[in-house]
């Protein structure tokens, strides 16, 4: 009898019973989609990287690690200058 291959959906489904896996999954979720956020804001304003540091007031290397997702130092002032900068307005939840 063959042996069924384990896709990722299934792999993940059980990766997540694990209440640490599933935390720190969160976690790394969050912080992809507010860096996918960011570039997605900078994209529609047009702006580079590097026109986007210059707006407000750092380097291209900080807008690189805001939008890379792996960034776990975003302060509430950088947040507002980038919603300053793209036209956005920021929100901060709790739930």
């Amino acid at each position: 009898m063959a042996k069924k291959l384990l896709d990722f959906q299934d792999v993940l489904k059980e990766e997540l019973k694990n209440k640490d896996f599933k935390k720190f999954y969160e976690e790394e979720g969050r912080r992809l989609a507010l860096g996918y956020k960011i570039a997605k804001l900078r994209q529609k304003q047009g702006l580079t990287q590097k026109e986007l540091a210059k707006e407000i007031h750092t380097s291209q290397a900080t807008i690189a690690r805001l939008e890379g997702g792996d960034y776990m130092g975003h302060s509430l002032r950088t947040l507002e200058k980038v919603a300053l900068a793209t036209g956005t307005h920021l929100e901060i939840q709790f739930r």
